[in-house]
């Protein structure tokens, strides 16, 4: 059965291509021109995917992923008119899984889409890394199996990309990553200006399990690399 696709575009044009594109490839697209119709449409048809343009009339695009985040958890791709970091940062922290800025290649769109589609397969497949199933630190602990972590033997409610940092990060435990290498190994895309997204996941993660997200001592900033996990 073909994934499905929401695309939330006012200009008709774009609406248009990325409809045709995706189409193209496979994918059962459904196409609204403003946020009211998103959030209707993800009610009624349950995409896999919500490719969400950030400049909607009415209800905009910060909006629409706020309003779909209190209840579900469909990946959203982001798109901006504006290469303006504070847009893309708060996206991100509302609950968007990623962006591009216009004008985009349609390549790079498919094969973010691809890239999402596939981390949403691997969760509902129970797809599980080869490493150990269970990953400690101290009183964190990551339950593969489960796909599941735990702080003091309580859960935490983690965001899919959260989780695949922080497991990619303790699977490689003292080693330093730059933040585009993490891009290639969690995101699944090559480095294309996005470093930001990485800092503001780690940001959310220091927040959950550093007992003092400002002096963490889990998750190091490495001076001129990106990032490592210790302990």
């Amino acid at each position: 059965m073909p994934h499905k696709v929401l695309v939330v575009e006012d200009d008709a044009a774009i609406r248009e291509a990325l409809s045709y594109n995706l189409g193209r490839e496979g994918y059962q697209v459904d196409s609204v021109a403003d946020g009211a119709a998103a959030l209707a449409a993800v009610r009624k048809s349950t995409p896999d995917v919500v490719i969400l343009d950030l400049m909607l009339p009415g209800m905009d695009g910060f909006e629409v992923t706020r309003a779909l985040r209190k209840d579900n958890n469909v990946p959203i791709l982001m798109l901006t008119a504006r290469d303006d970091e504070i847009d893309r940062v708060l996206g991100l922290e509302l609950g968007a899984d990623d962006y591009l800025t216009k004008p985009f290649s349609m390549r790079e769109l498919l094969a973010r889409v691809k890239a999402m589609l596939r981390r949403v397969e691997m969760e509902h497949s129970g797809a599980k890394p080869a490493a150990s199933e269970t990953l400690t630190s101290g009183n964190l602990v990551i339950d593969t199996t489960r796909h599941e972590v735990t702080l003091d033997g309580s859960v935490l409610d983690l965001k899919p990309k959260e989780y695949e940092l922080l497991l990619f990060l303790m699977q490689n435990r003292g080693r330093a990553y730059t933040r585009e290498q993490l891009l290639e190994q969690v995101w699944d895309w090559e480095f294309s200006g996005g470093s930001r997204t990485v800092d503001v996941h780690v940001r959310w993660l220091r927040s959950r399990i550093e007992a003092d997200a400002e002096n963490p001592q889990r998750i190091i900033t490495v001076r001129g690399v990106g990032y490592r996990f210790e302990g």
